[in-house]
């Protein structure tokens, strides 16, 4: 069970290594976040599952904080873009669509028509 929790645990730290380098080589914050973001959960995540190989007893405690780093997570990075969006943080230069500002134009299209 030890081996089995160590290889869960040395996978999730690889994810977390890769969430650190994502957070170096992305080339704009948006990219950042969302690499950041997605490594780093599950990342975290099979550190967790490794600790509970280790721990059978604190089964429920992992399980909770578990329940919290994949609620939390995702809410906070969304947050954080939409918070980088609004000041206008620049895009990386081969973005394409922006369809937050479309969607802010059609509503503020909307506004002006009533």
């Amino acid at each position: 069970m030890e081996l089995i929790g160590s290889i869960v645990i040395l996978v999730g730290a690889f994810f977390l290594f890769s969430a650190g380098l994502g957070l170096l080589r992305m080339p704009d914050a948006f990219t950042r976040i969302q690499a950041g973001t997605k490594a780093s959960t599950l990342g975290n995540i099979l550190v967790l599952v490794g600790l509970g190989f280790y721990h059978p007893d604190w089964a429920l405690k992992l399980l909770v904080i578990a329940y919290f780093v994949i609620l939390t997570n995702p809410m906070s990075s969304h947050a954080i873009s939409r918070a980088a969006h609004s000041i206008r943080t620049p895009m990386a230069t081969g973005t394409v669509v922006d369809a937050l500002a479309e969607r802010d134009s059609e509503a503020k299209q909307e506004r002006i028509r009533r």
